[in-house]
């Protein structure tokens, strides 16, 4: 599935590309004869399934260190906000490394992130890896006996609930993509489509973390949910800088 999630990602990424008819050459250098998505997500795929490794290994610093090597390459175990970290480190080296301004090159892959989680989470789903939520007596609740993390209460499917949530959030960042694009003179900051990933995304995570059994450590909430409301603040924040900067050009250009 992580690999399936990469593939369909890739195309996603492919498709924006063809739509902005954007020519990169640079990545066409180095992608030879494939398409750029391809080399992009292939990129930032690996680098940020590093990064989710890590961050969940680190998340018990005294387990891992008492027994590193099993933990770092098991098959389960992979953070959310760890692989955003890595990926976006990742996306960030190829957008100045290519010389592709960096929140345009955020814009476009931002809708392709959000169809790569969404795959991913049906790996999630399929393993049984406690990734599920509370017990439940609705109809669609499952139970995972052959799990990595077995249970045989009916509990909260949550990697379907983020599946279809991710794939929505992915369908309306694709649609403010179309609609900055039937205007061609630019009445949106550059930026604004992935400060609105960050932000449906992190309270999209937050949501489902009340109903999933991850522990608990600041203030109530797990980490992943101490994760989402950082995602949310930067999404905010960065929005507000991109549209001030954006009205102050405006004014320039118009005075």
């Amino acid at each position: 599935m992580v690999a399936t999630a990469l593939f369909v990602s890739a195309y996603v990424l492919q498709a924006d590309f063809d739509r902005r008819r954007l020519q990169l050459e640079k990545i066409k250098s180095y992608a030879g004869n494939r398409d750029e998505g391809f080399l992009v997500i292939g990129v930032a795929g690996i680098v940020g399934l590093a990064g989710a490794r890590l961050y969940h290994v680190l998340e018990s610093p005294s387990a891992f260190f008492a027994d590193p090597w099993p933990q770092l390459f098991s098959r389960f175990g992979f953070a959310w906000f760890g692989g955003f970290l890595g990926g976006f480190v990742a996306l960030l080296f190829l957008a100045r490394r290519l010389k592709i301004p960096v929140l345009e090159f955020m814009d476009i892959c931002s809708p392709a992130a959000c169809v790569g989680y969404a795959i991913g989470r049906i790996g999630c789903l399929l393993s049984g890896d406690g990734d599920y939520g509370m017990p439940t007596s609705l109809p669609w609740g499952m139970s995972f006996p052959n799990g990595v993390v077995p249970t045989t209460q009916r509990v909260h499917p949550t990697p379907l609930y983020e599946f279809f949530i991710w794939l929505a959030i992915a369908a309306i960042l694709w649609r403010l993509g179309a609609k900055y694009l039937r205007d061609p003179a630019g009445t949106a900051p550059k930026g604004e489509i992935f400060c609105f990933y960050l932000i449906l995304t992190g309270i999209a995570r937050f949501l489902v973390e009340i109903i999933r059994i991850n522990p608990r450590s600041f203030f109530g909430m797990s980490n992943a949910q101490t994760a989402s409301l950082v995602s949310l603040a930067l999404g905010v924040a960065l929005l507000l800088r991109v549209k001030s900067q954006f009205r102050a050009q405006k004014r320039t250009a118009t005075a």
